[in-house]
């Protein structure tokens, strides 16, 4: 059977951290930010982490 590929796309979005969690941006960001608070465009440069209930399928993307 041949090697699983990493999925590139997810591999561009996230890192993983020490813990093995992986760090993603925030949506809601790339246009229309006139409509948006600054309060709110402020918070959304902030990265976080990826939830729990998606970790395992994520990490089955991101396999080497």
């Amino acid at each position: 059977m041949p090697k699983m590929k990493t999925k590139s796309s997810l591999a561009k979005r996230v890192k993983k951290n020490g813990a093995g969690k992986l760090k993603r941006g925030k949506a809601y960001r790339s246009h229309l930010a006139q409509n948006k608070s600054t309060k709110q465009k402020r918070h959304l440069k902030k990265a976080t982490f990826v939830s729990a209930g998606d970790m395992k399928r994520l990490k089955g993307l991101l396999q080497k």
